[in-house]
């Protein structure tokens, strides 16, 4: 999944620093995989070598509206119609 494009090689450097314009490009490309790739957070994670936290505040600049967890949906549907009692 990753670009072999070196440029882009270049933004997944750990503890490398990003200036603006890098940011940016980062963040586009992580927005792109997020939402029209649907990768999860963890497997860009994997992809780029870089930290959840990075990438969760990345997505966030970027203005993602994040999926919701997934998961065992038994309990909150149990918890729902209980409520409804």
């Amino acid at each position: 999944m990753q670009d072999r494009n070196p440029k882009i090689a270049k933004l997944w450097q750990k503890r490398k620093r990003l200036n603006p314009q890098e940011r940016e490009e980062a963040a586009q490309l992580l927005k792109k995989w997020y939402l029209k790739d649907r990768l999860s957070i963890r497997a860009i994670c994997g992809e780029t070598g870089r930290s959840y936290g990075f990438v969760h505040r990345m997505l966030e600049g970027a203005g993602v509206d994040f999926r919701s967890r997934g998961g065992n949906l038994r309990w909150t549907r149990r918890v729902k119609s209980e409520a409804k009692k």
